[in-house]
């Protein structure tokens, strides 16, 4: 992939939309304000930053403890190389899990699907685990519960 120069106007653009987004309707319109664009000419260098590849998206984080969920546990799960695709569709369906991804298994810890499970308290978040295994048929799994947050921001590069 060929290197792409910015300008200082892209980079002050950048520095405008990189971490949090104002808590708007219309939150690129307070960015080009700040940014001393104007939102039709600043949409669309956006929109090309997101085709060329160079920000991959946009999100939100929910800061799930405010919002009245608990019950944090990452669950993994044991899972058989052919069995991954089915499995991880299969448990990424359930609304309590926000993020579902695979990993290397070890010799001395052989899960390798990482679920994130959201629930009001652990025990929420155990019943949301026993119905995921009873759904997917996968019966080896450990919960491992979140005791404090340390960390939910964006990167900043400029």
């Amino acid at each position: 992939m060929k290197k792409e120069k910015l300008s200082v106007q892209d980079k002050r653009l950048l520095a405008q939309i990189q971490g949090d987004l104002p808590l708007s309707l219309t939150p690129f319109a307070e960015v080009a304000r700040r940014a001393g664009w104007k939102e039709e000419k600043l949409l669309p260098r956006v929109r090309g930053f997101v085709r060329r590849g160079m920000i991959r998206r946009f999100g939100a984080i929910l800061r799930h403890q405010k919002a009245g969920y608990q019950g944090n546990a990452m669950a993994v799960w044991k899972v058989r190389e052919d069995q991954v695709s089915r499995a991880s569709r299969q448990v990424a369906s359930f609304p309590a899990v926000s993020h579902c991804y695979l990993r290397t298994s070890l010799p001395e810890w052989p899960f390798n699907l990482y679920t994130m499970i959201h629930g009001r308290s652990e025990e929420d978040c155990r019943r949301i685990a026993g119905r995921i295994s009873r759904k997917t048929g996968l019966r080896h799994y450990r919960l491992l519960f979140s005791r404090r947050e340390h960390k939910k921001s964006s990167m900043t590069y400029f």
